[in-house]
């Protein structure tokens, strides 16, 4: 082993752990890569940066763009009302509809975007159908994810693999080259869940009528009587400070046949008045002697209690690229910036309701907040967050769903020039074509195109490219490849490949799907090539096993279910593990049909 090569290794074992433990950001992680492999002498700065310079940056790009007008038209929500048409409250065709729905999006649109924008809609569909949320969005998940393989641009993880594919020598991924192994894998998917995994499925209970009852606020929440001669009396909210002198947050008053949700700062407190506060218990007990108020002997909570006209009670999901993640509600000055009062946190099953201000937010979160709709819609717009119900696409820009349809219509169509007249466009130019025509129609803003572009994305794909080079230059790939050679070998390049899906599905748990399939990729060539084989068979089964990601709930799809569907964790493993099996099973059957070995 060269020390060039033990670097090499000891750098991508360190992003592995660094990718596991979520203490960085994943695109953090890249650049610091990249940064290392200059300064360790393993790359120079042009080889280094070679993979932002990469089309595929251009494509995924405009693909986020294209999304975001299918997004701003509305055509999710229109979706939505024609599958609880079609399949009404049948369980087992709900269930079916939604998957072959989600697949169908996912395969033209980013499985993660398609699980965001379906997500309202089938807690919408499980309402009407007075079904557990739990039975339908883990199937509407798998969805996704399986969609995903069946068209170059379903996931960024085929666009990934086929630029790096590009930059070795071989023929890129065509757009529909992966469709026939695809559709088998979505059929096949689509099957177990409506045999197997359907009765696999927790019955978690779905959000019911009360939404404080669902968060268990009500040990948190109490009223309390002004006295006639209590301090407080003559003062504005603002002024009396029952935030910061008594660690208590003010939801709402009481005065007579008069009820105020979310009273603002300037709200003065008068006699006889019955403040309904959020705090702890010994906060609460202890405010009589220090500021005239009495705790109401018969309180009862209800969300009726904390809404009015304006004010209304709501879930919302923290959204994978929004500015809330690592942040806390203090940092984010949550209430005073965005109207909005925070009563719960969820994540991953366990309420938070203690100490709330202090806690950091992650992807996948679960807020229960207090406040005007406007206000909501407004983090909704911004994509803070996503609203868990179904909503009406009354602020969708309907008029100009026709040209969105139109710029996707004509980026897919360029896309099929190489068969229909010899000529190849290139994929970014098909892309690009898309985005221009939405903008020329203003179905997309430009103050809007870079709102919908995750960055993030862009740099951990361009990061981990160049990471390929540095394998390549240093002949780690060649030293991987020797090893699995030696291990594997006897046993057949059925056997290897076989081997390959195994490691690239186990690399997705920690790490990003696009990260894991670049990491192994540049391994699995040169295997091939070791073996004497078209190394494109070990290509397309690496593409395939990153995007199959059902073990756990950490592939962004599943993580956006996760706390939605009340799941747990024992939930994906039970479900996924045998749907792993099957695509499995169906990849090694159809990979080397389709893509001979010689």
């Amino acid at each position: 082993m060269t020390p060039e090569i033990a670097v090499t290794l000891f750098l991508i074992t360190l992003a592995i752990i660094l990718f596991a433990t979520e203490k960085l950001p994943v695109d953090v992680i890249s650049l610091l890569l990249v940064v290392a492999l200059v300064m360790s002498g393993v790359l120079n700065i042009k080889d280094a940066v070679a993979g932002f310079g990469n089309e595929i940056i251009i494509t995924i790009g405009g693909l986020f763009v294209l999304v975001g007008g299918l997004i701003k038209t509305g055509l999710v929500d229109l979706i939505g009302r024609r599958i609880s048409k079609i399949a009404g409250t049948n369980e087992f065709f709900l269930t079916a509809l939604i998957m072959a729905v989600a697949a169908l999006a996912s395969a033209f649109i980013n499985n993660t975007t398609t699980a965001a924008m379906l997500l309202p809609v089938v807690i919408g569909l499980a309402a009407r159908a007075k079904l557990p949320p739990s039975k339908l969005l883990m199937p509407m998940a798998f969805g996704t994810i399986l969609g995903g393989s069946c068209t170059l641009i379903g996931t960024s993880t085929n666009l990934a693999v086929s630029g790096a594919l590009q930059r070795y020598g071989y023929e890129p991924i065509s757009m529909f080259e992966l469709t026939p192994v695809g559709l088998v894998m979505v059929l096949a998917g689509i099957l177990y869940m409506l045999v197997i995994g359907r009765k696999l499925l927790p019955a978690h209970k779905a959000s019911g009528d009360s939404l404080t009852d669902d968060y268990s606020i009500r040990d948190y929440i109490s009223e309390l009587i002004v006295l006639p001669d209590s301090p407080l009396v003559g003062e504005t909210l603002a002024s009396a400070n029952i935030r910061a002198e008594m660690d208590l947050n003010v939801l709402g008053i009481i005065r007579g046949d008069t009820k105020i949700a979310a009273p603002s700062n300037n709200e003065r407190i008068q006699r006889r008045d019955i403040l309904v506060v959020e705090g702890k218990i010994a906060d609460i007990l202890r405010v009589k002697e220090e500021s005239g108020l009495e705790i109401k002997a018969d309180f009862e909570l209800n969300d009726v209690l904390l809404e009015s006209d304006h004010i209304e009670l709501f879930e919302v999901l923290i959204n994978i690229d929004s500015t809330f993640v690592g942040r806390t509600l203090k940092m984010l000055d949550f209430r005073d910036r965005y109207g909005l009062t925070v009563l719960a946190i969820n994540h991953h099953s366990k309420t938070i309701v203690e100490k709330m201000s202090d806690v950091h937010l992650r992807f996948g979160d679960v807020l229960l907040v207090q406040g005007p709709r406007k206000a909501v819609e407004n983090l909704i717009t911004d994509r803070e967050v996503i609203l868990l119900e179904d909503v009406s696409d009354s602020t969708a820009r309907t008029d100009k769903r026709r040209w969105a349809i139109a710029a996707f219509a004509l980026f897919l169509g360029l896309s099929f020039t190489k068969v229909t007249t010899g000529f190849e466009v290139p994929v970014a130019v098909c892309v690009l074509s898309g985005v221009f025509l939405m903008l020329a129609t203003k179905t997309v803003r430009y103050s809007e195109i870079y709102s919908f572009i995750d960055f993030r994305l862009l740099v951990l794909i361009a990061g981990m490219m160049s990471f390929g080079v540095a394998m390549e230059n240093t002949g780690t790939d060649r030293y991987l490849a020797a090893i699995i050679e030696t291990t594997f070998g006897s046993f057949g390049v059925a056997a290897v490949l076989g081997g390959f899906f195994l490691l690239t599905v186990l690399l997705t748990q920690p790490m990003s799907n696009q990260a894991a399939a670049l990491v192994v990729l540049p391994v699995a060539v040169k295997t091939a090539l070791e073996f004497g084989a078209d190394p494109r068979p070990f290509a397309i089964m690496v593409t395939l096993a990153a995007s199959f990601s059902f073990i756990t709930p950490l592939e962004p799809a599943c993580v956006l279910v996760y706390t939605a569907g009340r799941y747990r964790f024992m939930d994906f493993v039970k479900v996924g593990f045998i749907l792993t099996a099957v695509v499995f099973v169906a990849a090694m059957l159809l990979v080397p049909i389709f893509w001979p070995f010689s």
